[in-house]
C-alpha cells in the first residue's frame, strides 16, 4: 500500500514535508556556515554522494530555501539560503541543542565520521591563539577495525584555515595522535580534552607551546557547553 500523504492543511506537516528529505538540514547547515559551492558544501556533508546532493539543492531551490547564482559558462555555481530559510536557522539550531541535552551520548557517538568532524573542527580553529604564522597540524585517527585516517589542517594569519585529505607534504609542527571516539567525545562536551589526554586516548607531540594551548585554539563545538539533563533522564532512542 502506498504510504498516506501528510494534511497538507496542517503547517507543522507543510514544514516537515521540507525539511524531513535526508540531508536537507545538514545542507542549511552548511550553508549558514559560510559554504556556498558545490563541493564546499560536499565536503561539509561527507556522505552525501554528488548525485543526491544535486537532487536536494535543486529541490530546496524549487521550495524557495536556496538561490543559486553564477552559473553562466566558466562560472562556478554558488548556493545561498534566502530569508525564509535563515527564519529556520535558531529552529534547527534549537533541535540540535535538545538532541544535545537528551540524547545519551554512547548513542551519539556510535556513528562517527572522521571527514565530518575534520571539516567541522576547521571552522572553529582560533588563529589568535596560534603562533603569528603558518602553522599546520597533523591529525592521526585511530578508528578500529576501520583504517588509520589522517588529516592535515594548514593555518596563515589572515586566511581560512585549509582541511587536507592528503599530505601536503609541509613541515609538521604538531603531530595529534587520537582515538576518533576520543576526539569527536571532547570536541562535542560530552569528555573533556583533558581527560581524553590523561587517559591515553589523545596524545600531542611536536610544537610544546601548541601541545600546551591545544584548548585555547581548538575551539569546541557550539554545543558543548549546553548543560546535559540530569542521570536518568536522557533519551536512548537512536541518534
Amino acid at each position: 500500500m502506498a504510504e498516506p500523504t501528510y494534511p497538507k492543511f496542517c503547517p507543522v506537516a507543510m514544514a516537515a514535508s521540507l525539511l524531513e528529505p535526508r540531508w536537507t538540514m545538514l545542507v542549511l547547515c552548511e550553508l549558514w556556515a559560510g559554504s556556498s559551492r558545490f563541493n564546499e558544501i560536499q565536503r561539509g556533508v561527507p556522505g552525501m554522494s554528488p548525485g543526491l546532493l544535486s537532487k536536494r539543492l535543486k529541490g530546496m531551490e524549487a521550495n524557495g530555501l536556496v538561490t543559486r547564482s553564477g552559473a553562466g559558462p566558466g562560472a562556478h555555481a554558488e548556493y545561498f539560503t534566502t530569508p525564509i530559510a535563515d527564519e529556520l536557522e535558531p529552529l534547527i539550531c534549537g533541535l540540535g541543542e535538545w538532541a544535545h541535552r537528551n540524547i545519551d551520548h554512547e548513542v551519539t557517538l556510535r556513528d562517527i565520521d572522521a571527514q565530518f568532524l575534520m571539516w567541522s573542527i576547521r571552522r572553529k580553529i582560533d588563529l589568535l591563539q596560534l603562533p603569528k604564522r603558518k602553522n599546520v597540524i597533523q591529525f592521526i585517527l585511530n578508528d578500529p577495525p576501520n583504517e588509520t585516517a589522517s588529516f592535515w589542517l594548514v593555518s596563515k594569519p589572515g586566511e581560512e584555515t585549509d582541511l587536507c585529505y592528503v599530505d601536503p607534504k609541509f613541515d609538521v609542527d604538531l603531530y595529534v595522535v587520537c582515538e576518533l571516539r576520543a576526539l569527536t567525545s571532547a570536541w562535542m562536551g560530552h569528555s573533556t580534552f583533558d581527560a581524553e589526554i590523561d587517559g591515553g586516548r589523545i596524545s600531542l607531540t611536536g610544537h610544546e607551546l601548541m601541545a600546551r594551548t591545544l584548548t585555547k585554539w581548538l575551539v569546541r563545538s557550539s554545543y558543548a557547553d549546553i548543560a546535559k539533563v540530569k542521570s536518568g533522564g536522557e533519551l536512548s532512542g537512536t541518534a
